[in-house]
């Protein structure tokens, strides 16, 4: 049996090392990859149908499982690929591609029933010896993913095949201390899924303000505000449409030599396309740069409360700074001109964003250009409804920042937990 990434010392006496396939459930396919390629291919996708559970359904960040985006296939499709069905409690990795994301099947899911894709890998434990969820937690520590890395094959697309999935190393202390360790963890989680929960539902309340105030024009005081025609169509009396580099600033930023170590791994945030968030705010980024590195490249130290957005690839992707951060040049950093405020900016340019998407230019793949920006026309309702705006939705992203904050401390803590709680039993209580 090989040296375990997670053990430096031997096992605690009634804890077990065994491999994935000493642990499988004892059923016909518990264990197998995903169909070939061809045959679970596009031209079989329907509007309605089996899951197919694909890359946008599995994270690395210790998130279980992405209920949505899903394709599918028809029910006697369906039925070719029955070896490669998945139900609550089976574990699902990716093969090829991002290797190291791990998925856990939920019991409360949309669906009963799921396929996996052919990037894929399918393990059903037998959970007679093994807690489904321990096993997640297992496989989605940092040091299991640095060594499932270590295993991968392929140079240009590394990956993963079922004999090293079936060979990988399992620490088993018993059912009961899987148990254990598993609720710990999942505590953890519910309490960060608590925060997401109410950091979603602020945000649609700032969203409702906007839209209330800005789309609807029911702002206080409309009533006695007439309405009138603008390019924009019918607009409180008023108020302007402008070029939107009217009103904000377009910056851009760049990119320090990544072959110069002197310039990596500091202590500034370094924000991409990678790190924009499902909320409000932007508080971690993948990567960091140094001051050096800082002073190397097109991009600003840019303060909290900039607003980013994602201008190359996937475009359109809007977030706000949490902390100080620089930026790369597949993004823009927007700040508000005069009497502009962040807040309204922010709202503004969520409202507009679909305008964007559908205006990009670009030969081989869509992107938001300075043009784009200076071609968009946007509403300036006056200094003082903005100003009350700003004043009005402030507690709200206060309070948003704060659950974002409270969720990061969370996860840290989580995160720091979960390596000890795989090495010893006594961290357990």
């Amino acid at each position: 049996m090989p040296r375990h990434p997670l053990f430096e010392s031997d096992l605690p006496e009634s804890w077990q090392l065994v491999r994935v396939d000493d642990i499988k459930a004892p059923e016909k396919s518990s264990c197998v990859a995903g169909p070939f390629g061809s045959s679970i291919s596009s031209k079989y996708f329907v509007e309605e149908g089996i899951p197919i559970i694909r890359g946008n359904n599995l994270r690395s960040d210790l998130t279980r499982f992405v209920p949505t985006g899903f394709a599918f296939v028809n029910v006697d499709q369906a039925q070719k690929y029955k070896a490669q069905h998945v139900r609550a409690g089976d574990l699902v990795f990716t093969c090829w591609g991002t290797l190291g994301q791990v998925a856990l099947i939920p019991e409360d899911g949309p669906y009963n029933e799921y396929i996996i894709s052919n990037k894929q890998l399918k393990f059903r434990p037998d959970t007679s010896v093994a807690d489904s969820l321990y096993l997640f937690y297992y496989f989605a520590c940092p040091e299991m993913v640095q060594h499932v890395l270590s295993k991968a094959i392929g140079a240009a697309v590394p990956g993963i095949n079922l004999g090293i999935l079936k060979e990988l190393p399992v620490v088993l202390p018993p059912l009961e201390d899987q148990r254990r360790i598993a609720g710990i963890l999942s505590a953890y989680d519910d309490l960060i899924e608590n925060c997401q929960r109410r950091i979603r539902i602020l945000e649609e309340m700032a969203r409702s303000l906007y839209r209330e105030w800005f789309v609807h024009f029911r702002y206080p005081g409309h009533e006695s505000v007439p309405m009138v025609d603008s390019p924009l169509g019918p607009v409180s009396q008023g108020w302007n449409v402008l070029p939107f580099t009217e009103m904000v600033h377009v910056l851009s930023g760049g990119t320090p030599k990544t072959d110069n170590p002197d310039y990596w791994d500091g202590d500034i945030p370094w924000f991409t396309p990678r790190d924009a968030p499902s909320t409000f705010f932007a508080t971690e980024t993948l990567k960091h740069v140094t001051e050096l590195g800082l002073g190397k490249c097109a991009s600003a130290l840019y303060e909290p409360d900039t607003v980013f957005i994602t201008a190359r690839g996937t475009v359109g992707k809007v977030a706000m700074a949490g902390v100080p951060m620089a930026m790369n040049q597949s993004c823009y950093a927007l700040r508000g001109k005069g009497d502009v405020s962040q807040r309204y900016l922010f709202m503004m340019i969520l409202h507009q964003v679909e305008y964007l998407k559908t205006n990009t230019g670009g030969a081989t793949f869509d992107t938001i250009v300075v043009d784009t920006f200076k071609r968009m026309k946007v509403l300036h309702p006056g200094s003082a409804l903005i100003a009350q705006f700003t004043a009005v939705s402030e507690a709200t992203f206060s309070q948003i920042k704060c659950l974002e904050n409270e969720a990061r401390n969370l996860r840290r803590t989580r995160d720091l937990l979960l390596p000890k709680l795989l090495r010893s039993p006594d961290a357990t209580g």
